[in-house]
């Protein structure tokens, strides 16, 4: 009787898991249907996970935009940049606040958390970048602002407490000062959490376009140009191949925009593989205990 309750079990965990599964995976196997899909055939139904008239006109549309190469080189570099110093930065301040001999451990972690809780809004913060930084138009508008996440500092420094204080205090003894701890027994032994803090910063620096909008638009990146193809994007037909039945010539807002979202997606759903086990990982180890 027992064994007959276990089995009818499995069949409903199976069931619900595949459900979860089906829920999970149909709208990214939409989106791309969609985007190698004819758009007027998509017009009539979007509910489908393989393309019904295969064509990479929507592709041609976005790549044959004339101002792509730059804006995604900067996007690149606005990426490594970001994503390196965004690390560095991130795990001194957390090294920092990890130190028990740190008097004023406690209130900065405090004031770093609330700030995660209560911001000062938009328009102080574009005042402060316009006006008292003068950083308008300056590549280091996409750097600065944005290079301490105080989720990522409390991660790291979580992971850090966990560390052995022993290690520390025999640096000590042979002569290191606090930064050759940090950079060469510190840094060595957070693997899994830099590699999750690099992640998540790597995923904002890449996927943000609101401070090219509000703070940059003379340097874009490619997300802002994607938006802006986007939001110009309109049906788009050849007289002549309308004429002759043929729509392959045409693009539709729905397709240009899900054409966008893989073009957007694709980088970093190619780092990702590489990082999963240590993201894992630190994810794991890092997590918040206070």
């Amino acid at each position: 009787m027992l064994e007959n309750k276990k089995t009818v079990f499995d069949y409903v965990l199976f069931v619900v898991f595949c459900g979860m599964i089906v829920m999970t995976v149909y709208p990214f196997l939409n989106v791309l249907a969609i985007s190698l899909n004819d758009p007027m055939d998509t017009m009539r139904n979007v509910n489908f996970i393989i393309p019904r008239q295969f064509t990479l006109s929507n592709y041609i549309y976005i790549f044959a935009q004339n101002n792509m190469l730059q804006p995604f080189l900067l996007s690149i570099l606005k990426t490594v940049v970001g994503t390196g110093l965004g690390v560095i930065c991130t795990s001194m301040l957390a090294y920092v606040l990890s130190r028990k001999d740190f008097y004023f451990n406690k209130p900065f972690t405090i004031l770093f958390i609330i700030t995660m809780y209560v911001s000062g809004g938009m328009i102080p913060e574009y005042l402060l970048i316009m006006r008292t930084l003068k950083m308008g138009n300056n590549f280091w508008v996409y750097i600065i602002p944005g290079m301490i996440w105080v989720y990522n500092v409390i991660l790291m420094r979580s992971f850090i407490e966990g560390l052995p204080m022993a290690l520390q205090e025999a640096a000590k003894i042979d002569g290191a000062n606090d930064f050759v701890i940090w950079y060469k027994v510190i840094l060595p032994l957070c693997t899994p959490t830099i590699a999750t803090v690099a992640l998540f910063q790597a995923v904002g620096q890449w996927n943000s376009f609101m401070d090219t909008y509000l703070y940059a638009r003379e340097l874009p990146t490619l997300q802002y140009v994607l938006y802006e193809i986007m939001e110009s994007a309109q049906i788009k037909v050849d007289p002549h191949a309308a004429a002759m039945g043929q729509m392959k010539n045409a693009v539709s807002p729905m397709s240009v925009r899900m054409a966008i979202t893989v073009v957007a997606t694709v980088p970093i759903l190619v780092v990702y593989p590489f990082l999963q086990k240590y993201f894992v990982g630190g994810m794991t180890l890092g997590a918040v205990k206070d």
